[in-house]
């Protein structure tokens, strides 16, 4: 079983800065695109950043220059650090990954069970 684990929220002050980690753990083959999703109140879930298997990064207009999304894939793990952080970034923050469990397997999308971040004017 695969289960993407991600710890970093909190609560910070405006121009602050977090570091969120996901960590795929349980065992698989191969992890191909990796993103960031947040939930902020009254709105929907929205990507704000991704980074493909050949570390191609992107990332939406509103965090673009603030926000940096990295992976170290020996270990399974992707990073989101976060600076600048406006009070408009609050939100549950969400990881996504699109992993291969076996080699002959279709990949599939997976979620971590989001992270609290709060930013305080």
């Amino acid at each position: 079983q695969v289960q993407l684990v991600e710890s970093g929220g909190g609560l910070v002050q405006a121009g602050g800065s977090l570091r969120l980690s996901c960590k795929a753990s349980g065992s698989l083959f191969s992890i191909d695109a990796m993103g960031w999703f947040r939930h902020r109140p009254g709105n929907q879930r929205e990507v704000i950043a991704n980074i493909s298997k050949t570390d191609n990064e992107n990332y939406v207009n509103a965090v673009k220059g603030r926000f940096t999304i990295s992976k170290n894939g020996a270990e399974n793990t992707m990073f989101l650090q976060m600076n600048n952080l406006k009070p408009e970034d609050t939100g549950v923050y969400y990881c996504n990954m699109n992993l291969t469990r076996r080699w002959y397997d279709a990949s599939i999308w997976y979620w971590g069970q989001g992270t609290q971040v709060t930013v305080s004017a």
